[in-house]
C-alpha cells in the first residue's frame, strides 16, 4: 500500500477523533463503545450468512469481517481496540494488517468474546441486542440516543481524502470486473458464467461483494434487483445489465453498465447511448449547493426528451413527465450516498439529523440532501420496459407506441451508474 495512502488513513483516524470528542462533549459522555457485530446462524442450522462489519467500527479500522470486537473512544486518548482473536483449530486466527494506523490505535487481543472494562459515563452504539447475556450485563454503558447515532451518522456523510481514495481504487477494481463481464457477455456466457468472470476479475469472492451482484440477460435486466443467476445461456442475447461492486479497505465501488446484445433491436443501442450522454451531463451538473432532487427531477425530464427523441412517447416532454409516464420507465431515484454501505447513512436526513423524506412523487428515491463539498453519491439513470408498470398505462390515452415498447420488451432495461465526489469547484467522477 502506498505511503500516501497510509498518511491519508492517519490524518483520517485524527479528524474522527476530534469529531468524536465533540459529540461526547455535545452529549456529556465520558467515553464512547462501538460494537463491531457478528454473524448470525441461519435458523435452525449452524452454518452463518456472510457478514459486514458495523459501518460506524469499519470508519476507524476499514476492515469489513471484523466480529465480536469493540473500540472504545475517549477525549485525549489513543482508541483501544479490543479485537476478538480465539485460539481456533478449525478457522483462520484473526490476523491484523502490519500498517502505521495500528501505531494510533491501541489493541488488546482477546481470546474470548467480552464487553471492554469501562469507567465514567459511556454510551454504546452497535447490535448490542444480539450479544449474549452475560456481555449485556457486564457491558457498563448507556445505549446510544438517537440524537447521537444521527451526529456520527451525518459525520460520515462527509468523506475525508482518505476515504475518497479508497473509493476510487474501489472503481478500478470493479471496472475491471465489469471489462470481463462484457468480455464474457460477448462470448455468449450465461448469466453465472458472466458472475462469475466478474469476481476473477475483480479479485474477490461471492462473500465479498459489497451487495449481491445483478447479473441480468435480457428480460432479467428489467429486474431492478434480480437475484438469480441462469445457468445456461439464452438462445438469444438482446442485452445485459451489470449491476456489481468491489470493497477496498471497507468502502464500495457501485457501478451499473448496460450492453445491447446481437439480437436486440437497433433501437436499444441507441437508448443505451442516449442513457450515458444523460449520466454524464447530469454529473456535468453537480456542484456545490446543488439539490439532488433537482437534479432527480431533471432526469425526468431529460428521461422524457430521450422517449420523444426515438418514438417511444409520441407526446411532449412536459406531458411525459407531467402524466407519470417517465416514472413508470424509470421507477427509481437518481442514485444514492455512497461510502462504508452502498446506501450509505443519512441520506433522508437534514444536517441537524430531522428527517427529509423523498417527494410523495418520488418515494424511492434515497438522497434528498443539498450536496457539499466532500459528499460521494451514485449517478444512476435508468430506462426499464416492465410489464407490471407499463401495462396499466396501456388502458389509458397516453400516446404511449406500443408497437415500439413490445419490441423492447425482450431488453428488459437500461441502468448506467457512476460514483462521483462532490468537491469545492464541482465534481470529481471516481468511475474511470
Amino acid at each position: 500500500m502506498s505511503t500516501t495512502l497510509f498518511n491519508l488513513q492517519l490524518d483520517h483516524i485524527v479528524h474522527l477523533q476530534h469529531a468524536y470528542e465533540q459529540v461526547l462533549a455535545k452529549y456529556g459522555f465520558d467515553s464512547l463503545v462501538i460494537y463491531s457485530g457478528h454473524a448470525s446462524h441461519h435458523f435452525a442450522d449452524d452454518h452463518a450468512a456472510s457478514f459486514q462489519t458495523y459501518g460506524h467500527f469499519m470508519h476507524w479500522v476499514g476492515l469489513a469481517d471484523i466480529q465480536h470486537s469493540w473500540l472504545v473512544i475517549e477525549p485525549g486518548k489513543k482508541p483501544q481496540f479490543y479485537l476478538h482473536a480465539p485460539a481456533d483449530f478449525w478457522h483462520q486466527p484473526t490476523q491484523l494488517p502490519d500498517e502505521p494506523w495500528l501505531s494510533v490505535i491501541d489493541v488488546h487481543q482477546c481470546a474470548h468474546a467480552r464487553a471492554p472494562h469501562l469507567e465514567g459515563r459511556s454510551v454504546v452504539i452497535g447490535d448490542i441486542a444480539s450479544t449474549a447475556p452475560d456481555i449485556q450485563q457486564a457491558l457498563n454503558a448507556e445505549t446510544a440516543p438517537d440524537e447521537v447515532v444521527r451526529a456520527l451518522d451525518e459525520l460520515r456523510m462527509f468523506k475525508t481524502p482518505y476515504e475518497v481514495a479508497c473509493l476510487r481504487e474501489a472503481n478500478h477494481l470493479a471496472i475491471a470486473g465489469h471489462k470481463a463481464a462484457q468480455a464474457a457477455f460477448i462470448g455468449a456466457s450465461g448469466e453465472l458464467d458472466i458472475q462469475l468472470a466478474y469476481l476473477a476479475a475483480s479479485r474477490q469472492r461471492e462473500s465479498n461483494v459489497p451487495y449481491q451482484n445483478i447479473i441480468g440477460l435480457n428480460g432479467h435486466a428489467g429486474v431492478l434487483h434480480y437475484q438469480h443467476y441462469d445457468i445456461t445461456p439464452p438462445s438469444q442475447r438482446y442485452s445485459l445489465l451489470v449491476d456489481a461492486g468491489r470493497r477496498f479497505r471497507g468502502y464500495c465501488a457501485d457501478i451499473t453498465r448496460t450492453h445491447a446484445g446481437p439480437d436486440a433491436p437497433a433501437i436499444f443501442e441507441e437508448l443505451v447511448t442516449a442513457l450515458h450522454h444523460l449520466k454524464d451531463d447530469i454529473i456535468s451538473r453537480i456542484e456545490p449547493d446543488t439539490s439532488f432532487v433537482e437534479l432527480h427531477q431533471q432526469m425526468h425530464q431529460a428521461l422524457g426528451s430521450i422517449l420523444v427523441a426515438h418514438d417511444v412517447f409520441k407526446g411532449t416532454v412536459e406531458q411525459a413527465v407531467s402524466e407519470g409516464v417517465t416514472r413508470a420507465f424509470c421507477p427509481h431515484g437518481l442514485g444514492h450516498s455512497l461510502g462504508l454501505q452502498v446506501h450509505d447513512v443519512a441520506g433522508l436526513r437534514h444536517p441537524d439529523g430531522s428527517a427529509a423524506p423523498a417527494p410523495s412523487e418520488h418515494p424511492a428515491l434515497r438522497l434528498t440532501r443539498i450536496l457539499k463539498p466532500g459528499m460521494v453519491v451514485t449517478v444512476e439513470p435508468g430506462l426499464y420496459f416492465i410489464p407490471m408498470l407499463l401495462n396499466p398505462l396501456r388502458d389509458t390515452s397516453l400516446p404511449i407506441n406500443w408497437t415500439l415498447v413490445d419490441q423492447l420488451m425482450s431488453c428488459g432495461g437500461i441502468r448506467i451508474e457512476d460514483n462521483v465526489v462532490v468537491t469545492e469547484s464541482g465534481y470529481d467522477n471516481l468511475t474511470p
